[in-house]
Parts: structure tokens; sequence; C-alpha cells
């Protein structure tokens, strides 16, 4: 037998052995599934510097290899003015990583065949039926409003190539006025399908298909997976995916027993010194996701949840659709969700765009270790993962700092985790 499935076995043995309880994701030695547990402890160590300059107020890494975790730590504070320390149970404002698991619930439902990626969105949201399209003049005085060239898709929602932003270039002044800009949607008192309804009638950033545009579209196919299921966002994505995967802490709105487990946002400006952000509604304050009106389902960044959830939720992925025996999607589905679906709109060196992640195309192009085939996907609060099946490899990295200014820790930590793997 070869000496790497030898050690593989040997780890699935010694994970058998250990007292781990049967929700958890089992642990083993770093060294017996192909990874140094030197070269990995320097990710405490390295981030542990940037917690002493002040440049992060705390992380929590996880790192899988084999469907083991080999790595699990907790760095610098949840809250450093109440001195309480960071642990790695804590609780993070994810944002944007709720849009791998909204683009699931779809995929979940085109498994079903309630729906199919290639329809229109307008089949479900009828309001999507016309849609218009800002294009500016020349000279850069004001724009033009014109007809979409063809109906949006909800492939063209996961690829983020249906023209539609977070209300901001051309047009943007109307967004304003109708008090839909940005991503953060705690504060609001309306559900997700009202607020979606009004998008139709201002006019979008580019034609469907022509441009990667990153703003709403998750937060539409919230509203479809809504109108498809007739359950609340919340609802289906508990039943379909968090309680099957036993996500036990990832929840839209914080229970308030969970409270005292929600990291603090910081921010960090010109890569100067961390200040608390203001307590409030708003994309750089603490947020309400504990004491909001607790109603709109942020399909594109509403979720929070722990380092362990996302873990559980990556591995699935990486399993090719299932973990623990639990099946949430085929391989066939998970295979075409991380392949290239934009050609070479993305426009990042050596990536594609898929159903919801980003996908490395050429490892010498994007500069940086990993390897074709690895997808991953990040949040506004400076959290970060990646999935890497080539090497049987999950990452994830919480913190919460926006805005994070001068930092290079996302680099670093790919750099430290793959200087780890030893075989």
């Amino acid at each position: 037998m070869n000496p790497r499935r030898i050690l593989y076995h040997l780890a699935l043995l010694i994970a058998i052995a250990a007292p781990v309880q049967s929700q958890e994701l089992p642990r083993a030695e770093a060294d017996a599934l192909g990874m140094s547990s030197a070269r990995l402890d320097r990710l405490s160590a390295v981030l542990g510097e940037y917690v002493e300059e002040g440049r992060l107020p705390g992380t929590v890494v996880m790192v899988l290899r084999r469907g083991h975790v080999v790595y699990a730590d907790a760095t610098g504070h949840r809250d450093i003015d109440a001195g309480d320390p960071m642990e790695t149970d804590a609780i993070f404002r994810i944002a944007s990583q709720t849009k791998a698991l909204v683009s699931v619930g779809i995929m979940i439902l085109q498994e079903e065949g309630k729906l199919h990626i290639s329809d229109p969105v307008s089949d479900y949201l009828p309001a999507f039926a016309r849609t218009t399209v800002a294009v500016p003049r020349d000279g850069g005085a004001g724009y033009d409003v014109v007809e979409a060239a063809r109906p949006i898709t909800l492939r063209d929602l996961l690829t983020h190539t249906a023209g539609i932003g977070y209300g901001s270039g051309p047009g943007g002044d109307r967004w304003a006025e109708a008090g839909i800009t940005g991503w953060y949607f705690a504060h609001r008192d309306e559900p997700i399908r009202a607020t979606v309804d009004r998008m139709p009638a201002l006019p979008f950033q580019a034609q469907p298909g022509e441009a990667f545009v990153y703003g709403y579209n998750t937060d539409i196919l919230g509203a479809v997976i809504e109108a498809v299921s007739g359950r609340s966002l919340d609802a289906f994505l508990r039943e379909r995916i968090l309680d099957p995967l036993e996500m036990r802490d990832t929840h839209f709105y914080l229970p308030p027993a969970k409270r005292d487990r929600l990291a603090t946002v910081y921010s960090l400006r010109g890569g100067m010194s961390l200040e608390r952000a203001p307590d409030g509604p708003g994309m750089q304050t603490q947020g309400q996701y504990v004491d909001g009106p607790r109603t709109s389902h942020s399909g594109g960044a509403g979720l929070l949840s722990t380092a362990r959830d996302y873990a559980r939720f990556l591995q699935m992925l990486l399993n090719g659709g299932e973990l623990n025996g639990t099946r949430i999607l085929s391989p066939a589905t998970v295979s075409l969700m991380t392949e290239n679906h934009s050609g070479d709109l993305y426009g990042a060196p050596g990536m594609g765009f898929g159903l919801g992640f980003a996908v490395r195309l050429d490892v010498g192009a994007a500069g940086e270790p990993g390897s074709e085939g690895d997808f991953r996907w990040g949040g506004a609060y400076h959290s970060t993962y990646w999935v890497d099946p080539e090497e049987e490899l999950v990452v994830v990295y919480l913190t919460q700092v926006i805005p994070a200014q001068g930092l290079d820790d996302h680099r670093r930590l790919r750099a430290l985790v793959y200087a780890a793997i030893t075989e």
C-alpha cells in the first residue's frame, strides 16, 4: 500500500479511538495526515504578532486535512476593552460567506426539480420581468437608462454577472433615494422579499452576462428560495443545511443567550491602530444582529457563524455534498458549482468564478500557493475560507475588522498553511 494511504488509515484509527462527540469533526495529529504540526504552530506565532502590534483584535483559525481537524486555535481578544480572550467557539459576522450557503440552497432546489439555474428570475419573482441598465454618457455627464438586452437568469445571479451592484455606480442616486445601498440588512424592518421586489424599478449597472458586478445577486437568490420553497430563508436554510449538518451556532440573528460569544468589530485605517467600531446599524458598526428587528434575512451577507460550523459546511462540499452520512448535494452538483462559469469576466489573475465561489484556474498566474480547482471566498469583516480538493484541505479564518486597510494577513495565512504540507 502507498505509504501516504497507510498514514491516512492510521490517522483514521487514531480518530476513531479518540473521545470525540458524534457531532464533531474528527481530530487527528497533523503529522499523521501529511502536515507538520510544528509548521502549523507558526500560524499562532505570526497571528500573535499581528495582535501584539495592534493590527488584529483576535482570530480563530481551523485547518482540516482529509476530513480531520489538524489545527484549531484562537489568538488575541474577542473584546479588547473588556479583556475577554478570543475562544475557538466565538461567533462572528460572516457577511458574504453567507452567499455560499444560499448558493447551495438554490442547487438543492434544482436537484429536486423545482427550478433550473438557466430559468429567468422572473419565473419566480415577477417584478424582474422588466429590468433596465444605467449607461454613463460620454464625458461623464450623467447617465441614460436603457432596457436590459435579455432577461436575468438564476445563473447570472450565482455568477455575479447579472449586472446588479450594491447600489453604487451609474444610477446610484436612484438606489440611494430608494434606501437600498450597501450589503448590510440587519436594521431593515421588512422581509427580504419586499426589499428585493423594489430593486427591478432601479437601473442596474451592466447588461446581463457582460460584466462581473458584485452586489445584491445572492440576496435576490434568497428571495427566490423563499418563493419556491414557501418557507422563509431562515427556515429553509435551517431545515435543509444547518440542522442536517449540525451547524448549531449559525444564525441570522443571535439568540440572546449567545450574545457574550459574539466577537466585537474593530476598524483599522491606514494600517494604524485598531478602533472599536461604534454601536448601531450600518456596515462599519457593531450592527443589530442581537437587538435589531430580526426581520430581514439577507442571503448575501446576513449570517453569523463559528469556525466549527463553517468548517462542517465546507467539508461537506469537499466530500462531494455529504458529511457523516448526511447528503446535501450530489457530487455532480458540487462539481458543477466549482467550475468556472464566468469566462474571463471575473478578472482576477488565474481565477474564475463558479456558482457561488471564486475558482482557481492557474496557480502560476494567481501567484500564490494553492491548486487548480481550489475554491474560496470571504466576508466584509475580513474573514476568509478556501477548499483545496487536490490537497483534501479546508481552511477557515475568522476575525472582525472593517475596514482592514493595510492588512496582509490573508496572504501570510495561505503561505503558512501550504508550507505545513509535507506530502
